[in-house]
């Protein structure tokens, strides 16, 4: 477990601002089940998603920048969780996986030119003998906007994305499970986006990005 234990490039379970977050959300509460759940509610609210935040930079992968800047898309927000629970000696690692979203908005699909959403990324964390997957992207209030049920974490089973949203809609679906990892494999990260979006990899990326979330904010 000594590489689920460890500090890394993105899950830097060591950064100054990732201890202090993980000391003030861990709970008194000695159980690690106990410590990941309360973790995983704080990364899920103090850090608003965005799919729009998603830059070429991997330094913007690490989860103390999704942190600073408290808003940011489900890798970064994985790889937070990830570091709170690494400093709270609960063994942790990140998850990818390809799923196709039957929600998303006319300007995200716009943006994607796709309704599937590659190498979207959640948590593993090992509690009570085994792997369980955690998903702390989507905040409450977000959830509230788009008529679906926060996802919650009990530490014994899977927080997947729901398959359906309040109104029996299909929401999410996975498609392709790419593993997991002891941090994100930045290679193939980035080169799998860059195979499902290669307009996304042109110079305009950050002036498109730029006008997505000014949409989303007057949204």
């Amino acid at each position: 477990m000594h590489e689920y234990l460890s500090p890394g490039r993105f899950i830097d379970s060591d950064h100054p601002s990732v201890v202090e977050f993980a000391e003030k959300h861990r709970g008194s509460s000695r159980d690690p089940l106990e410590q990941a759940i309360n973790l995983y509610y704080a990364v899920r609210e103090a850090v608003r998603y965005n799919p729009y935040t998603f830059s070429r930079d991997p330094q913007t992968l690490r989860g103390s920048h999704a942190l600073a800047a408290g808003v940011s898309y489900c890798v970064p927000k994985a790889t937070l969780l990830a570091g709170c629970a690494r400093h709270c000696s609960i063994p942790a690692r990140i998850g990818l996986a390809d799923v196709r979203n039957h929600l998303a908005t006319p300007r995200l699909l716009e943006l994607l030119k796709s309704d599937v959403f590659a190498m979207h990324g959640y948590t593993e964390l090992y509690l009570n003998g085994s792997w369980v997957k955690a998903t702390p992207a989507f905040n409450q209030d977000l959830c509230e906007l788009f008529n679906v049920e926060p996802l919650e974490f009990d530490g014994i089973h899977d927080s997947v994305f729901h398959p359906f949203n309040r109104d029996g809609a299909q929401l999410m679906e996975y498609l392709i499970d790419h593993g997991q990892f002891p941090d994100v494999p930045e290679t193939f990260f980035f080169e799998h986006l860059e195979k499902c979006y290669p307009h996304l990899f042109r110079e305009q990326l950050p002036v498109l990005l730029g006008d997505m979330q000014s949409d989303l904010s007057r949204a």
